[in-house]
């Protein structure tokens, strides 16, 4: 049985070297492995597609979550509608500009900028937003730095607004595509409208972001479906993340699940997407996690945050930001053990370019 498997995951794995198309089954059998020794060897090829397609070049993105105001009852989140139990905050605008000046001057590559579905935007529709747009208006003529919108289902008129102003990205996450489990996460909200406004964003010319959460009833053929979707997506960046327990939440009763899950699927993800951006999250583990997800065959690093801006983060919202433990200064070092180093801001913003340009269709993978 021991040659049996050993045997499968060759072939398996030297299809990915030879960038052939990986069938449902190979990925199931991928989603089931536990044993050390097959996890590197599948670690391992990720790092050699990696490697292909980025050299030793690893990409560094600054994060502002800006509101923690939301509308939305999602299960799993800290910062749903009904949780009394934190102190929230909502950003200025100069504050949101000043603390994107302050991430673009430490070198970061791309920002992100990142809030809850805050009322306070949502309830007047468009012009809610006329403030955020200029902001990162302004920020974009200042910096010429690629820019992230992660600021959930913005109305249609908003995401055209915000591709004017110079957004290079949208992202707001599916967190599954299995619809009954997404309804059980994002408790009142559309799946259909949420895939929608992504594809719209994809043909208005954006890069799309697309995420996972694992560990929150997932099923590995709910992965795959997941893959298969992002590649009809035309997804341009893929992230995992596992579930962190959030106190006053419904899913604080549920058990994380092993990080070995989320490091597979990294590798996963980057052995049906060799040429794809994939993050390697300070907000699950903080800097102590980051070797791993690197070891694993991520690319990016998020979400950089500087100290003393009062700004938080998602899963564990306060995870290594005061003591600068979010900080490039930081996360070098950790980059140079395992033979990588941070791109110039030039290869990032070539990398965009060349990816806009080579637009894959909806529906393609």
């Amino acid at each position: 049985m021991i040659v049996s498997i050993t045997s499968k995951l060759d072939e398996i794995l030297e299809k990915a070297v030879q960038e052939n198309p990986l069938s449902r089954e190979d990925l199931l059998f991928l989603l089931k492995l536990s044993e050390k020794g097959d996890l590197e060897k599948v670690f391992e090829v990720a790092r050699q597609l990696r490697t292909r397609y980025f050299e030793d070049k690893v990409f560094i993105y600054g994060f502002v979550y800006f509101s923690t105001y939301c509308r939305n009852e999602c299960a799993f989140c800290l910062y749903r509608k009904s949780n009394q139990s934190l102190k929230r905050y909502r950003k200025t605008d100069l504050e949101i500009m000043e603390t994107a000046l302050s991430l673009v001057e430490s070198g970061i590559h791309l920002l992100d900028l990142t809030m809850g579905e805050d009322p306070l935007y949502f309830d007047k529709l468009e012009s809610g937003f006329e403030h955020l747009i200029r902001t990162v208006e302004l920020i974009k003529k200042s910096t010429e730095i690629p820019i992230m919108i992660s600021a959930g289902v913005v109305p249609e008129e908003v995401l055209r607004e915000f591709k004017a102003a110079g957004v290079d990205w949208y992202a707001t996450y599916q967190e599954t595509h299995n619809p009954d489990l997404y309804h059980k996460l994002r408790l009142g909200q559309s799946y259909t409208e949420r895939m929608e406004r992504k594809k719209l964003a994809h043909k208005l010319g954006f890069l799309i972001e697309e995420g996972l959460l694992t560990g929150v009833g997932d099923t590995d053929e709910d992965l795959v479906n997941s893959l298969e979707e992002m590649g009809r997506l035309g997804a341009d960046q893929l992230r995992v993340m596992s579930f962190v327990p959030q106190k006053d939440t419904p899913m604080y009763h549920y058990t994380s699940v092993s990080r070995h899950r989320e490091l597979l699927i990294i590798a996963i993800m980057r052995l049906v997407y060799p040429d794809r951006l994939i993050p390697a999250s300070l907000d699950v583990d903080g800097l102590s996690g980051l070797a791993d997800r690197l070891d694993a065959g991520a690319n990016v690093v998020t979400s950089i945050i500087p100290p003393h801006s009062g700004l938080a983060g998602v899963s564990n919202h306060a995870l290594d930001i005061e003591d600068g433990n979010r900080s490039i200064i930081k996360i070098v070092p950790v980059l140079a053990g395992h033979g990588l180093v941070p791109a110039s801001r030039d290869e990032y913003a070539e990398w965009v370019l060349k990816r806009k340009n080579r637009r894959i269709p909806l529906g393609g993978a």
